[in-house]
């Protein structure tokens, strides 16, 4: 049994509760907490490369929300169903009840409150699109169904998008363009290995904020981050047994910082309270830790060629784990060392397949905390790894 909807169209910006632009972990959290409304979802999305697949939400019986493959925004909302006479839904636009179980929206309605738009078997504007065509989710119109006045051809789908600035037509997949939704959170982060991250925010204008290994506190993460969703404290050294110099009594009185918003966590010291560790989550569909963060775009930077080299080589985070390796040990003739990480062993997850390998990066190793269920490598930064190669998470130190 579907609960009643009453959704505004805003052409461009949003319908209903949704807005273009927020990010899928946004937009999942949105539908759990008005799961009565919205009792069921299903994720789809094409498994190879997940890291860059395009997501649809289907929120039966009468949305499909698409999200771009890299960013995991929200790029198209299509409102199909309209007057199924067994649910129970009006669309409104500026107050106006376009919808209804007793109104029916036809094309000289759109064109009544729309106005005129250039001719096609579906009614095109900026932002939004009227189709005839109960299938598809954003294509396909079809031809005017013979015999029927077209001024009286009932609307079947409302298809909205983002409004290109420049009035050109975009692709559907293409990734959104900057949105009010989007500002406040991070649209990348350049990994440091064994230094720290950049973290650069929407809107483009605003200042990074750096955060740097032993030296960023606590109080400085407050500050240009807010305060964390969660403030997280355990025990766990069973790395330290991998250690070339152990470290056993360190661990207990290191605490996290989870910005799940930002897919950033923060591992900070009991004693100093100065950030330890960084990890920063891929958000890969299909992955054991999907959903539980945000995607975080991060970028891990290499060695300039020279002093003035102010681009240096970069690989990101939805590169091949082979590429990172070779580039983050391009001397290397042997395959990076790993090991074996299940996270069945975390009893919050039920996902099937929680097993990846953990790639080894660090000069040191040293023990982890719960965040990585034990983790260790070589140079500075270590990675999480599914078996088909995405890189799921990304932890410096």
């Amino acid at each position: 049994m579907y609960s009643s909807l009453d959704l505004d169209l805003r052409p461009g910006s949003g319908l209903g509760i949704f807005e273009i632009g927020s990010s899928l972990w946004s937009v999942l959290d949105l539908l759990r907490q008005n799961n009565t409304t919205f009792p069921r979802v299903d994720i789809k999305f094409e498994p190879q490369p997940a890291s860059t697949t395009p997501v649809i939400l289907h929120v039966p019986p009468h949305l499909n929300l698409l999200f771009s493959g890299r960013h995991q925004r929200l790029r198209t909302i299509t409102l199909q169903r309209l007057r199924d006479p067994s649910l129970l839904l009006t669309l409104r636009y500026r107050e106006i009840v376009l919808s209804s179980s007793d109104e029916k929206l036809k094309r000289v309605d759109v064109s009544r409150h729309f106005g005129p738009t250039y001719p096609g078997d579906g009614l095109q504007y900026p932002g939004v699109i009227f189709s005839f065509d109960e299938d598809g989710i954003a294509e396909g119109f079809v031809s005017p169904i013979s015999g029927v006045d077209d001024r009286l051809r009932e609307v079947r789908r409302v298809i909205v998008t983002q409004n290109d600035p420049d009035g050109e037509e975009s692709d559907a997949l293409d990734e959104v363009l900057e949105l009010p939704s989007m500002f406040g959170s991070i649209r990348r982060a350049v990994v440091k290995a064994g230094e720290g991250i950049d973290m650069y925010f929407y809107p483009s204008s605003s200042q990074p904020v750096r955060v740097r290994i032993g030296m960023t506190s606590a109080q400085d993460l407050n500050c240009d981050l807010g305060p964390p969703l969660r403030v997280y404290h355990k025990e766990d050294d069973r790395m330290a047994i991998h250690a070339t110099k152990q470290s056993h009594g360190t661990i207990g009185d290191a605490y996290f910082y989870n910005y799940f918003q930002h897919g950033i966590d923060f591992m900070l010291s009991g004693t100093s309270h100065l950030v330890q560790k960084i990890i920063l989550h891929s958000n890969v569909p299909g992955s054991p830790m999907f959903q539980r963060y945000q995607r975080c775009p991060w970028e891990i930077e290499g060695e300039p060629e020279d002093e003035e080299d102010d681009s240096p080589p970069r690989m990101q985070f939805f590169d091949k784990f082979e590429i990172i390796s070779h580039f983050l040990n391009p001397n290397s003739r042997h395959d990076v060392p790993s090991m074996l990480l299940d996270r069945a062993d975390d009893d919050m997850l039920t996902l099937p397949g929680a097993t990846t390998r953990t790639a080894l990066f660090l000069r040191s190793v040293t023990s982890l905390t719960f965040a990585f269920a034990g983790l260790a490598g070589f140079e500075g930064v270590i990675l999480e790894v599914t078996e088909s190669g995405q890189v799921t998470t990304a932890m410096v130190f």
